[in-house]
């Protein structure tokens, strides 16, 4: 056989095989569509970093980018020696690469600086002030030298909530700790703090912290930043960001002023977490810090409190 007559045979073949394929389908009918997705897809603002409606095992917790959403958090220097009054600089750059002036204010501010060691050390929540030029500026109490996460949570004009993070390296001799262990209650300045609460995966869990001081429970908290309290929670694998919603605000005729502050939490994932409470008394901010654990409730924690730990900086 010649090669023209081959490939005659070749092509009449290829036909029919194309002709049954064609039946086949035919047959079986049209191919069933894949089944939905059958994950949560609450709309509940689980606030910076993520989206409305997705998933939340779907979602990347914020302070992981250090650019999202056209904006880049810049560092003025990504290394300073330690110090208790390190000052730091920074802008928030738009997608065309100049600095943003105008904000939105949110918990009464237009701009929230975290600063935390990787190891959850030396936690400061401060508020930086902000030049004409699009420069921000704050002094932060660096003493203890190491690795830091510092996070800038805002929102510009016309944009949603965002907060993006970046890494600053604090010269000199690194003493990294462990991760505090978990425990129901903590004590600073002679305030006991009480959580009540299950943070649970992929879901809006709702925790309460109580204050207390001298065995009271303290019933006149001072509004601080729009509320009773200000949490901030990070995830301890790679301190991921989570916006933690206030429930209630003062004014609205149903939150009291303590001993209770309740919150709503969304964590992405199970494993531990780092929450960091801001309340107000007697015209002082203090911070209170816990250790969760995702699917974990906090009444099978620890009993006992641990040692009083100092006053937090930087308020």
């Amino acid at each position: 056989m010649n090669a023209s007559s081959k490939f005659a045979g070749f092509t009449v073949g290829l036909a029919a095989v194309f002709a049954l394929a064609l039946g086949a389908g035919a047959a079986f009918g049209p191919e069933e569509p894949a089944p939905a997705d059958t994950h949560d897809t609450s709309s509940h603002d689980a606030g910076p970093g993520f989206t409305a409606g997705a998933p939340v095992y779907d979602q990347i917790p914020g302070g992981l980018m250090v650019t999202d959403s056209g904006y880049t958090l810049a560092l003025d220097t990504a290394q300073v020696s330690a110090g208790a009054h390190v000052p730091l600089r920074f802008r928030i750059l738009g997608a065309d690469g100049q600095p943003v002036t105008r904000y939105v204010e949110s918990h009464d501010k237009q701009l929230h600086l975290i600063a935390v060691r990787r190891d959850m050390a030396g936690f400061q929540h401060v508020h930086p002030v902000l030049d004409s030029a699009g420069t921000w500026s704050v002094p932060l109490d660096l003493t203890r030298a190491g690795a830091y996460r510092v996070f800038a949570d805002f929102t510009p004009e016309g944009v949603d909530g965002l907060t993006l993070g970046a890494d600053l390296q604090v010269a000199g001799s690194y003493d990294p700790q462990p991760l505090p262990p978990i425990a129901a209650s903590t004590v600073v300045d002679g305030y006991t703090v009480t959580v009540d609460g299950t943070l649970t995966p992929g879901q809006a869990s709702k925790v309460t912290l109580s204050v207390a001081r001298g065995g009271q429970p303290v019933t006149d908290l001072q509004p601080y930043l729009g509320a009773y309290g200000h949490l901030v929670a990070l995830r301890a694998a790679d301190l991921g960001y989570l916006h933690v919603h206030p429930d209630g605000h003062p004014g609205d005729g149903v939150t009291a002023p303590g001993p209770g502050i309740d919150f709503v939490v969304t964590t992405p994932s199970a494993g531990d977490y780092r929450l960091f409470l801001d309340f107000q008394h007697d015209g002082v901010v203090r911070t209170a810090e816990f250790t969760l654990t995702a699917g974990q409730s906090s009444g099978a924690a620890v009993p006992a409190a641990p040692e009083p730990m100092p006053a937090g900086h930087g308020h």
